[in-house]
């Protein structure tokens, strides 16, 4: 049928066209004739082969090839692998702790193919990488589940949280912020797995990125020119507390010179951290479940309460804040504000429509450490009025405790006990002919007194320390008041019946007799009050 089409074809050509057109067809199958070498696919044979590399180094076709993959993958599973960090910190890692196994099957036969020219994997690369080396991919696997534990048990070194700028109140000036990030174990592992195939001895962790709270772009107008409220407690200073005063100045510097901005939220956890020793805190004495007992970050609640107190008198919005279970010597009953990471908390509020800035100090002070706590803002106006009622005392109970550490028959006051108080406390705030009243009411349980009987024989040598405080004693009414024309406090107390020396005594307590001097504590804040959370 093609002939006979081609023969009418040509019948419809005018004859003296007929010879051009056989002269044409015989001239374009003379060239295809002669580009057939050319078009026609080359003999695999007569192809060199590529040159082959594994992990990063050539690899000969001379002698047992197999065997020299397999050695040289087994020395990579071995070498470790660097995970590079976006904060420029590098993590080494063992493929073998990932669980990695070499596939020596697959290894094998990515070895023969590579030196076979009919392979497929050989022609493959010759049609679409010509001139460059073939890379065999590194038949590794990883154990997900052991590769997962590896990086999980890492992530908490690694993960790094963000920080806010601050503003550097020695220096007056904008300290910047710093992203933060956490590893993404899941990302990372596909990203190790992928770097394993080439042979790579560096990876890029996957990570979530974290953006700061608070940029440096958004301090460049924040003013703090003035003290809007503030607040001291005392600590005691010398060797035997030096643990307690590392844990106050390290606490403080977490959050001396953060800002709020209008209407933001202040987390003392979220801002100063966990307290433990990977964080750098010391063991000092701490409350707990009413006892004051050793403890990693003993003095942090010093910290919190001493800033509840500026925040207090700054005329900030008190979210969250929870006493003691025992008044705290070092501070004001009704001031005190507990923190435990991560359960117990302290948060306030900027409720202005301006920044306000939070400055906590730790130093010493006429041979007496001080906590200062200072909220800085533009211009203060407020005057800011604490008032505190004691309701109801609760007596405290006496429990007597044989040990062996004290000889026979000697007694020593290891917890003096303190009454338990029903308080109620307002604050009065201020502003030129308004003001504002908030009522909180707050109960410290009795701490239990305990008094040790030794049992350890006539010769035993006591191991333990004495409770060297002194009775408990607070104004059953106190007034407190900063005002924007005054730098210092003005007080007003009323002793009643809790505020003067030797009331318990008379209120029928047990009061263990230790023969101490006539001091007070409590509401006047004496030198003894570095102790507790």
């Amino acid at each position: 049928m093609a002939l006979r089409s081609t023969l009418r074809w040509l019948r419809r050509i005018p004859l003296r066209y007929v010879g051009m057109v056989l002269v044409t067809l015989a001239a374009g199958g003379a060239i295809a004739w002669l580009l057939l070498p050319v078009l026609a696919p080359p003999d695999p044979e007569k192809v060199p082969l590529p040159r082959v590399m594994l992990t990063g180094a050539e690899l000969s076709p001379a002698g047992d090839p197999v065997a020299e993959a397999l050695d040289r993958v087994r020395r990579y599973a071995r070498a470790e692998v660097t995970l590079e960090l976006p904060d420029g910190r590098k993590r080494a890692l063992r493929p073998a702790l990932l669980g990695a196994e070499i596939d020596r099957v697959h290894l094998a036969e990515l070895v023969r193919a590579a030196f076979t020219a009919k392979s497929e994997l050989v022609r493959a690369h010759q049609r679409e990488h010509p001139d460059a080396a073939l890379e065999l991919p590194v038949p590794i696997r990883i154990d997900t589940e052991r590769a997962v534990v590896a990086l999980v048990s890492i992530k908490d070194d690694i993960d790094e949280e963000p920080v806010d700028a601050v503003v550097d109140l020695e220096k007056r000036k904008v300290v910047s912020e710093k992203n933060g990030f956490r590893l993404d174990v899941y990302g990372t592992l596909a990203r190790i797995d992928a770097a394993l195939a080439r042979g790579a001895s560096k990876v890029e962790a996957a990570v979530e990125r974290i953006a700061p709270r608070v940029l440096a772009s958004q301090l460049g107008s924040v003013k703090f020119d003035q003290v809007l409220g503030w607040f001291e407690t005392r600590y005691t200073l010398g060797a035997r507390y030096r643990a307690r005063t590392y844990n106050l100045r390290l606490a403080a510097s977490k959050l001396d010179g953060t800002v709020l901005l209008p209407g933001e939220t202040f987390d003392f956890n979220e801002t100063v951290g966990p307290r433990d020793e990977a964080n750098g805190y010391k063991v000092a004495p701490v409350i707990a479940q009413g006892e004051l007992v050793d403890g990693i970050g003993g003095g942090t609640c010093q910290i919190s309460g001493t800033l509840h107190g500026a925040a207090f008198f700054a005329g900030l919005e008190i979210v969250e804040r929870v006493p003691h279970t025992r008044p705290s010597a070092y501070i004001k009953m009704g001031l005190d504000a507990a923190v435990a990471f991560p359960s117990v908390n302290f948060r306030i509020r900027n409720p202005f429509d301006f920044p306000v800035v939070l400055h906590q100090t730790v130093k010493n002070k006429n041979k007496d450490g001080v906590v200062r706590a200072e909220i800085l803002g533009p211009t203060r106006m407020l005057t800011v009025s604490f008032f505190r009622r004691i309701d109801e005392v609760l007596p405290f109970e006496e429990e007597v405790r044989e040990t062996e550490e004290l000889p026979d028959g000697e007694r020593m006051l290891t917890q003096r006990g303190i009454p338990g108080f029903k308080t109620t406390v307002h604050r009065i705030v201020r502003d030129g002919a308004y003001a504002t009243r908030d009522k909180i009411s707050t109960e410290y349980p009795p701490t239990t007194q305990i008094v040790r009987v030794g049992t350890g024989g006539s010769k035993s040598k006591s191991k333990l320390k004495a409770d060297e405080s002194l009775e408990y004693v607070a104004d059953e009414y106190l007034v407190l008041t900063q005002a924007p024309e005054k730098s210092d406090m003005y007080e007003e107390r009323f002793p009643g019946k809790t505020g003067k020396r030797g009331w318990q005594k008379e209120a029928g307590m047990k009061v263990f007799d230790d023969g101490e001097g006539d001091e007070d504590e409590g509401d006047k804040d004496g030198k003894k009050e570095g102790k507790g959370g």
